[in-house]
């Protein structure tokens, strides 16, 4: 078993993903309603990271509020390569400023980890790859 931060409650392992680029993946069993763990990241101003976001084509940032956001894109942390699904098997809280992902449901070792994005800065231009039933079809 390899060391992991405390704030990380399980083993995942980060590798190829069939909805996008990579993906992160349970290395063991996780309980429905556990905290999986969290992402840490560089605080910035919104303003700031909605000009990132215009200048790469991934982005992984998370806007905690109408003025502070945190870029995950230097983060070692496994979960900034959480992918969207329509249909995920966890979800993204924001509490105090920490991104924090609970299972919404039973994930079993070599699932993909997936939550569903909500608003993004895509707003509707970017096809979704989820292949989950029912998928809308864009971001």
């Amino acid at each position: 078993m390899s060391a992991r931060p405390a704030y990380q409650k399980y083993e995942l392992k980060v590798q190829p993903s069939r909805i996008d680029g990579l993906g992160v993946f349970a290395a063991q069993a996780i309980s429905a309603a556990r905290k999986i763990g969290e992402i840490r990241g560089e605080s910035i101003s919104v303003d700031a990271a909605r000009i990132r976001a215009t200048r790469s084509e991934r982005i992984m940032i998370v806007e905690l509020s109408p003025r502070r956001a945190i870029d995950f894109s230097k983060s070692s942390d496994p979960m900034r390569y959480t992918n969207h699904c329509c249909r995920p098997n966890a979800r993204l809280d924001i509490s105090q400023g920490r991104v924090e992902f609970y299972a919404l449901r039973a994930i079993a070792p070599g699932e993909e980890i997936t939550v569903h994005y909500g608003e993004t800065h895509h707003q509707g231009t970017l096809a979704c790859r989820c292949g989950a039933t029912g998928c809308v079809g864009r971001l």
